[in-house]
Order: structure tokens, then sequence, then C-alpha cells
């Protein structure tokens, strides 16, 4: 293969993923026209039409589709290679990129990274922070954060925090004013404050277990969110039951401005895991900020 032909191929593999010339010529450092010619000249080099162009978007074709099905995985692999080089230097380096929680990047992520950088200034790092789960091979992250430590076969998962619990909270005023649930299915006598799914758009179903017993609560209040920070607010201010992580509410729970109740159906769960592709072969930049993150209790 001659070197125009792999840079052509790659031009190409951009542009369809981007779905976009505009976008595709500022990620390659080129311009539009030229990088419309390099699709031209591929399309012709192949004698079948590899993207559809309309005025708002492109998109590949099935003759498209099925090149990036097979040119993808190499040019990552090329790619994950080329990083891999880095181990050859005196200092590790070359950029990271993580797809996250904001949870996690506060709890976690970041009092790792902020040790780490300045010891290398060559590793540079990336922080995509999003309540939703990303497709990190597609989306070409080199990893990624989740509560739990069930993932794809496919996926190696590194524990990099603590045991995390789930913990139900009203305010004094709230409780005074609404018998504290006993039992699970006294939730159906409360306001609860529901937090709605990023992932899907659904409400999120309070998960409880007790001496083995799980279950999935769905509950009703008059406010819902996605923000973990404004169910905390709501909670303290009266408005009904709040289910959120323990450490959101700790210091509220401590000076009495919320109140914990079934606690006996909150047990602790695994915490965050950084997730990775087992068959990408880790650079010494990634390997050396997994070490930095792994939890050691």
């Amino acid at each position: 293969m001659q070197r125009e032909e792999l840079v052509d191929l790659n031009a190409f593999a951009v542009v369809a993923e981007e779905m976009s010339f505009t976008r595709a010529a500022a990620k390659l450092g080129t311009s539009q026209s030229s990088l419309s010619h390099t699709i031209r000249r591929l399309e012709a080099r192949f004698g079948v039409r590899l993207l559809t162009r309309t005025t708002r978007n492109v998109a590949p074709t099935e003759a498209g589709e099925r090149l990036l099905g097979t040119l993808r995985p190499a040019l990552d692999s090329i790619g994950a290679e080329l990083a891999s080089l880095s181990e050859l230097r005196e200092k590790p380096a070359g950029t990271i990129r993580i797809t996250t929680s904001e949870h996690a990047a506060t709890t976690v992520l970041w009092p790792a990274i902020e040790r780490l950088l300045p010891q290398y200034p060559d590793i540079n790092i990336e922080l995509s922070i999003d309540s939703g789960f990303r497709d990190i091979v597609a989306e070409r992250f080199d990893a990624g954060v989740r509560l739990g430590e069930a993932l794809a076969k496919d996926m190696i998962a590194v524990k990099i925090g603590p045991d995390v619990r789930m913990v139900i909270v009203g305010s004094p005023d709230y409780l005074a004013r609404h018998p504290q649930p006993k039992a699970p299915g006294d939730l159906a006598d409360h306001n609860c404050i529901n937090l709605r799914l990023l992932t899907a758009g659904g409400l999120y179903a309070w998960e409880l277990e007790k001496e083995g017993r799980e279950l999935r609560v769905r509950v009703d209040g008059q406010l819902v969110s996605n923000n973990i920070g404004m169910i905390v607010r709501a909670a303290k201010a009266g408005l009904g039951l709040g289910y959120v992580t323990e450490d959101h509410v700790a210091e509220d729970v401590a000076s009495g401005r919320l109140i914990r109740v079934l606690d006996d159906w909150c047990p602790p769960f695994p915490g965050y895991h950084l997730y990775y592709p087992s068959r990408r072969q880790p650079s010494a930049a990634f390997s050396l900020l997994v070490d930095a993150l792994r939890y050691r209790p």
C-alpha cells in the first residue's frame, strides 16, 4: 500500500465518523475542498460511491460502511502501536481521553490527575464529562468510568474507588409532617424526588436490598431532576425524600439538616471502575494513569 493511500483511507474514516466535511477538515487540519478531492479520488480508485452527501450531512453508503468496519480496527491498531512507542521515551507521553460522570471526575479522577500531571508534562488528559454511557470504542475514548464491575467480556475493569452506598434522606421538617417509612412499600405514601436518567430518559427506580431480597421501587412525587445537587437541595427544603449517594449528603446528615430513612435497605455496592478494551495495547502514559487511579484500601 502506498503512503498516500493510507492517508486517503484515514481521511475517509474521519469524514464517515464525523458525518461532516467541515468537522473532519478541522480535525485533520486541512481544507474542505482538499478533503473533498481526496474522497473523490478514493471513490474513483475503488469504482464505488463511499459517501452520500446532502446539504445537511454526510453518511457512508453500504460500501462505505463495509470499508469503515474493516478500516477502523486496523487504524486503531496502528494508532495503539504508535502510542506504545512512547515507552521508549525517557518520560511517558501522549493524550488520554476518558469519558466519565461529573461525580466520578470530582471524587476519584481529579485527585489522581492533580498529582500526576505536574510530574509528567508530556502527558495530556482529556475528560469528557457526561452522565450517559458512551461507546468508548466507537467514540475513540481510551477508557471510561462507571459504577460496578459488570462489563462486556472484551473489557478490562480496574477498581478505582471504594464501595458506594445510596441513602434515602429527608429533612426534619418533612419527616415531622410525614411518618418515617418503615418498609419500601411505605414510599408510595411519600412525596419522592425522582432522578431522570440521561442514558434512556426514564426515571430511575430506587434499587433497595435487604437480606438478599432485591427491589426496584418506582416512586412518585412533585419534582423530577437529572441533577443530584438539585435533588439534595430539594430534600433539604422539605419537598420530599431523595435517593442519592452517601457522600453527597454526609455533611448534611452529620449536621442534622437531613435524616436517613430505610437505612437497612441501602447496603454498599461496588464503586467506580475504569474500563478499557482488552485488545488495545496500553501506552506507557495510560499504564501510569491506571496505576495512579488503582484503588488501594
